[in-house]
């Protein structure tokens, strides 16, 4: 495995807000990478508990949103404008996952998922694009999966639910680019951390690590970085694209 990188202050300045960063996953390595570049973070999360650890954790504030609400939703773009003055990047990273077969699918196990990772995604696109349309500037960056581009039994809603995700990161991009605004997204193959066993078997993670280049998943801060150069003016030149964090075999 790769040593974890040094700071190269590719943040410095920036300030940044990370959706559904408590825990160990992306969202929290996210926000500490971001935070170890320069940047002033601010995370939110639904789980009120184990946002405030994070937030503890990290020194940075927190603010607890429901990516399913509006008015949380508003209420995140408001305390965020509070506490940072302004918002620089945005990086969605609240989805929902889960094992189900299609015929056993329920309608709310179907809509639970689409309302959190894609209209979730949706509701904190629009209104990061309010406050960063006015300003000129900001950089979006929404967390997608590898499973929108290709199948795996089980999880048809999850899958749905990316594939929108990268459809609304190129719509958004083409409107947001006039008004001097970056969106991309990346598609993670598979990034181990514990919440994962929650979700899948064990049987089924080991295989899907087999199944890599490497023969491992990536650790959540390997798809931090490239949140991170995506979020940085190394990536200017770029909207509208997914990017791959993957070293799945051909």
């Amino acid at each position: 495995m790769s040593d974890y990188p040094p700071s190269h202050h590719l943040l410095a300045g920036k300030t940044v807000v990370v959706t559904a960063a408590a825990g160990t996953g992306i969202g929290f390595a996210t926000a500490k990478r971001c935070k170890e570049e320069g940047a002033e973070v601010l995370v939110s999360d639904a789980h009120e508990r184990r946002l405030r650890a994070t937030a503890e954790l990290l020194g940075v504030p927190g603010v607890v949103c429901d990516v399913t609400d509006q008015a949380s939703v508003d209420g995140l773009f408001n305390t965020s404008l509070a506490e940072l003055g302004r918002i620089d990047v945005l990086v969605n990273n609240a989805g929902l996952g889960g094992t189900v077969e299609l015929t056993e699918m329920t309608d709310e196990q179907w809509a639970k998922v689409i309302d959190v990772t894609l209209t979730g995604t949706f509701r904190c696109t629009r209104a990061a694009l309010q406050v960063m349309a006015p300003a000129g500037r900001g950089v979006i960056i929404n967390n997608a999966s590898v499973l929108g581009w290709r199948a795996q039994a089980g999880q048809a809603h999850y899958s749905a639910a990316k594939a929108g995700v990268m459809a609304l990161t190129r719509s958004a991009a083409l409107e947001a680019a006039p008004r001097g605004v970056r969106v991309n997204a990346v598609s993670p193959s598979l990034a181990m951390h514990p919440f994962l066993s929650k979700v899948m078997s064990t049987e089924a993670l080991e295989q899907l690590a087999a199944q890599e280049a490497f023969g491992r998943p990536a650790e959540p801060w390997e798809v931090a970085n490239v949140i991170v150069f995506l979020a940085s003016d190394y990536s200017s030149y770029m909207t509208g694209e997914v990017v791959s964090v993957s070293s799945q075999h051909p």
